[in-house]
Formats: structure tokens, C-alpha cells, sequence
């Protein structure tokens, strides 16, 4: 029995070595990598935008940044973190003309990125921004793998991925067209609504909204820690600016930059024109979180 009880305890001692040293193994691994990133840093700015082909205003403002910086500091690299694996410097720089009438100086340089699933909602039919957040963050790991730049500039509101950048030693900036997640949606939930991200099932259940509502509150903390890494953030409203103050304490680092609309077509319009009767149009994209019913 002696005998069992000493191969018994020498096995898990053995084990846990093993584990140990596996640990110790990957976080050597994984240190030595962030120091080598960090000391070939290039005098570059990283747009982490995994989807330029979607075509939304999110895209727009991808360009009109990278134009910008092209004409401010053009000594400056630029260098888009892509997971369509289609795109190239010349026909991201084509999809800028002709989708936004957008004219860079020069074609972006451009890293293509293998791990995009990992921030695809159908990854998570559950937890899904918990799930889409964390993804991001082994988005990022790759991308500042593959390029490290001295600015890293987010444009597609993943702020999980703002810490490893710091990490990496970048220049954190964003462009939060949304908040992940809002003081609205808490208290839908609380109010026991059921609406886009609160499901039928769970706004029935006094339980189940307890529970989520609990879920939210740890998410709105977690991604006010991380947003607050940020060097700088720009808004694009003062609706988003104001749930963004309340939610990563940073009101000093935070600017409101409004998406820039190309009105030119609309500018050319006459002030003074009939219609009746009188017509109201609203643009925007046709998704649950808009509340189109809203307006009408």
C-alpha cells in the first residue's frame, strides 16, 4: 500500500512539474516575443481594421485616416491589419476611389491576418462579445506579431486589443464609432425588454435577466479597463462620447471627431425647391441595434 501511495504521489508530483514547466516554457515564449516586437518597431501606423470590404462608414473613415496621415506626416508608413485575403495594396487602394471617392497619396502597405473566426459572431452563439473581445485579442496578437508599428491605430472599436498593443510598446490610438457595450442595453435588460440583445426567453425570466444583467456589469468593467489604455480616442458623436466618459474615465483623452460624410453631391442640391407632399429620408445601415422604427 506504502508502495502504491509513494508511485501515486510521484506521478502527480511529476505532473505537476511537467505542467510547471510547460507554463514557465510558454510564458518565456511568449516574453521573448514581445521584447524582440518591441525593439523592431517601425516608424509606422498599424490600422487594425480586419474588414475592408464591408463597405459601411466604418470604411470610409479607415481611408479618409489613412489620407490623412498620407498628407499630415508622410514619413510615416501606413499599414492595414486585414483578414480578406483578396486585398492587396493596389486594390485596397482602387476600393478607396471608387466606393469613396477617396485618393491616397500612395497604396497602403497591407498585413493579412489567418485568425479573423475569432472575432465572427457565428464563433459565439453564446457570450458572444465576451467571446468576440477576447478573439480580438488573439487577432491583435498575430497582427502585431507579423508588423509592429509605432502607432496603433484602432478603427473598428475592438478596445480589448488596446492593452497588448501598450504591451507591444505602440502609440495607442481608436476611432469608437460604438460603444461594445452601452448603458442602454443594461438597463433594457433590467427593464426586462426584449429587444436585439436581449432574447424573449431571458427578459421572461427574473433569473436569467439577473444573471445577465450581472454579465453585462462585469463586461461594462472589463471594457472600461481596457479602453482606458488608450493614448487618445476620438468619437464620432456626442451620444458615443458621453457613454464613453462614463465608461473608461479617461475624459481628457477623449475627442469628438465627426465620421466625415461626403456631402459634395448634396451640396450641390438647390435650398429652395416644392415638394409636396413634404418627403423625409433616412440613411443608415439596416441593423437591430439602429431601432429604425424610431424615426417613424
Amino acid at each position: 500500500v506504502k508502495n502504491n501511495q509513494r508511485s501515486a504521489s510521484m506521478a502527480i508530483c511529476f505532473i505537476l512539474y511537467a505542467l510547471l514547466t510547460t507554463l514557465l516554457a510558454i510564458s518565456l515564449s511568449l516574453s521573448l516575443s514581445v521584447i524582440n516586437a518591441r525593439k523592431c518597431r517601425k516608424r509606422a501606423v498599424g490600422f487594425f481594421h480586419p474588414y475592408t470590404n464591408d463597405g459601411g462608414g466604418g470604411e470610409r473613415v479607415l481611408w479618409c485616416a489613412v489620407k490623412a496621415i498620407q498628407e499630415e506626416t508622410p514619413d510615416l508608413d501606413c499599414v492595414v491589419f486585414t483578414g480578406d485575403h483578396d486585398s492587396s495594396s493596389d486594390s485596397l487602394a482602387r476600393r478607396a476611389v471608387d466606393r469613396f471617392g477617396v485618393h491616397l497619396l500612395f497604396p497602403p502597405k497591407v498585413i493579412h491576418l489567418s485568425k479573423r473566426k475569432w472575432i465572427e459572431e457565428r464563433t459565439y452563439p453564446h457570450f458572444t462579445m465576451i467571446g468576440q473581445s477576447l478573439g480580438s485579442v488573439y487577432l491583435a496578437w498575430e497582427a502585431l506579431r507579423k508588423f509592429t508599428p509605432l502607432y496603433f491605430l484602432d478603427t473598428s472599436g475592438y478596445a480589448f486589443t488596446y492593452p497588448l498593443a501598450r504591451l507591444f510598446g505602440c502609440k495607442v490610438v481608436c476611432y469608437t464609432h460604438y460603444p461594445t457595450i452601452s448603458l442602454d442595453m443594461i438597463s433594457r435588460v433590467r427593464q426586462r425588454n426584449s429587444m436585439y440583445n436581449n432574447d424573449a426567453s431571458i427578459a421572461k425570466s427574473n433569473w436569467l435577466s439577473t444573471c445577465k444583467i450581472v454579465y453585462y456589469r462585469a463586461f461594462s468593467w472589463l471594457y472600461g479597463m481596457v479602453g482606458s489604455c488608450t493614448n487618445l480616442a476620438m468619437v464620432n458623436s456626442s451620444w458615443t462620447k458621453s457613454h464613453i466618459e462614463v465608461l473608461w474615465r479617461i475624459p481628457e483623452r477623449i475627442r469628438r471627431v465627426y465620421p466625415p460624410c461626403d456631402t459634395s453631391g448634396l451640396q450641390a442640391l438647390p435650398l429652395e425647391r416644392s415638394s409636396d407632399p413634404p418627403i423625409f429620408i433616412s440613411v443608415a445601415q439596416f441593423r437591430p441595434e439602429k431601432v429604425r422604427g424610431t424615426c417613424i
